[in-house]
């Protein structure tokens, strides 16, 4: 829940005008405040989208453990309760992941030691300085270099195959397969790092979820029980019909993962009308409603408590083998459709849940 700034009560709104609250929930970055032992007390709706994690987890952590800026000197003008801070293009890690950040730090006259913070991403161009030509990055001319020669390997293997008796062709299938693994998972960390993303248009939300079960059903689900708890009067969604399907069957088979080894697994895949509940920016512009929830919920136990902060980095997984990337192509997704994911653990109910919040297409 966002409150009111210290102070907020002052201010003069016109009769009919959002008040103090409902524009800070309304803003498109992140805005967070700080007391004066720099102890996170409030998060706005943007500061979830930005930092993975939903306002309950933020509220109550210190402000310090949150993020870590590479230049010491800013987390030493953090510590100045006096002093303001305007900063550009910062280096900061939150948690495990790099990131570049416009932040600014803002005193609360009325509070003493009392400070807004506002974080913003700091914008990576895609064009040098001086050239109109778009550039490749550097991890999709990597990406490049490394394809060209496993596309080899696997012709060979093939060939290689081809001239051996049907018994001793095990190694040889070995490569291959390995190569395409490898491939898939290099096609899998483009998309994560993608600068573009695919149109959006408005879908029928729950065909693109039937669509996306029936896919799941086909693969290994044996001995968990998938439970449909739909809202059939859902209007339409705006996003990627595809990304959607991606989304759903990327949360399914986690949860399907985390369940698997225990007596009565249960994975739900849930939607409603959550009027009111959750407020996004979707980039720069007219904020954005996000009132379509999906939600699909386990009764495993859990994702380990050091990792659930970080569940939607790249390389962070729970699951002996596991890659660490489906989470992180489920964030991707889900900002491209300007929507939001969070990650919550019901200790009470021995439920997680992993929500995503949608904006309704225009008009419906």
């Amino acid at each position: 829940m966002l409150h009111a700034l210290p102070g907020a009560e002052g201010c003069v709104t016109a009769p009919g005008a959002p008040g103090p609250r409902e524009q800070i929930a309304g803003l498109s970055f992140a805005v967070l405040l700080i007391d004066p032992d720099l102890t996170i007390v409030e998060a706005n709706p943007a500061s979830e989208n930005m930092l993975g994690r939903s306002a309950p987890r933020l509220v109550s952590t210190a402000l310090l453990e949150v993020f870590a800026f590479e230049d010491s000197r800013i987390a030493e003008r953090i510590r100045d309760q006096l002093a303001p801070l305007v900063a550009r293009d910062v280096a900061v890690r939150v948690g495990a992941a790099p990131r570049r950040v416009n932040l600014t730090l803002s005193p609360v006259p009325s509070h003493p030691g009392w400070r807004v913070l506002t974080l913003s991403e700091a914008p990576q161009d895609m064009v040098e300085p001086g050239n109109g030509t778009a550039q490749l990055s550097a991890p999709a001319v990597l990406a490049h270099e490394i394809k060209n020669p496993l596309a080899a390997i696997r012709g060979a293997g093939q060939l290689v195959a081809r001239k051996l008796k049907p018994a001793d062709r095990l190694l040889a299938d070995l490569i291959t397969g390995e190569v395409d693994r490898i491939a898939s998972l290099i096609d899998r960390m483009q998309r994560i790092g993608a600068r573009t993303s695919e149109p959006n248009a408005p879908f029928n939300l729950h065909e693109a979820v039937l669509s996306a079960l029936a896919a799941v059903r086909g693969g290994d689900m044996a001995g968990v029980e998938l439970v449909e708890a739909f809202d059939p009067s859902l209007p339409t969604v705006m996003g990627n019909r595809a990304g959607l399907e991606q989304i759903v069957i990327n949360l399914v088979a986690n949860a399907r993962d985390a369940v698997e080894q225990q007596q009565g697994a249960r994975v739900t895949v849930r939607t409603r009308y959550a009027s009111g509940l959750s407020v996004n920016a979707a980039g720069p512009g007219r904020p954005v409603r996000l009132p379509i929830e999906l939600t699909v919920s386990d009764n495993g136990p859990g994702i380990d408590a050091d990792l659930r902060d970080h569940v939607f980095e790249p390389f962070v997984s729970s699951r002996a083998g596991g890659q660490g990337l489906g989470l992180a192509l489920v964030r991707r997704l889900v900002r491209d459709m300007g929507g939001r994911v969070a990650h919550e653990r019901d200790e009470s109910a021995g439920l997680t849940h992993f929500r995503v919040h949608l904006p309704l297409a225009e008009g419906a």
